[in-house]
């Protein structure tokens, strides 16, 4: 079907778009198995984090319940989950580039 887009062939347009998006459907799923590590305090708080943002482990050094500053323990949570929560993003987003040639960060949902 040539013409009716400025020459475009429509029915080619389709078929790639339908391949990136059986791609883009198997990267997310390889995304399940790929896991990022991030730590804060100088590791005493360490969590794994799969490239679907899921949180799969949580280790925290021995070290810190002996302070009992409770407080401090819920900070470095906070921080090494927020970093592996950033890199599973940048793992996941630099996955579907592959695949979208960077236009990926322009369609919301993808990643």
């Amino acid at each position: 079907m040539r013409g009716g887009l400025g020459g475009f062939d429509v029915g080619k347009m389709m078929k790639q778009a339908q391949g990136m998006q059986k791609e883009m459907l198997k990267v997310q799923e390889e995304l399940k198995e790929r896991v990022v590590e991030a730590s804060a305090g100088g590791g005493m708080v360490t969590v794994h984090i799969n490239g679907q943002q899921e949180l799969l482990s949580v280790k925290i050094d021995p070290e810190v319940f002996k302070s009992g500053d409770v407080s401090m323990l819920e900070d470095l949570m906070v921080a090494a989950v927020l970093e592996g929560m950033k890199k599973s993003k940048d793992l996941a987003q630099l996955e579907m580039n592959k695949i979208t040639g960077g236009l990926g960060a322009n369609f919301p949902g993808l990643v």
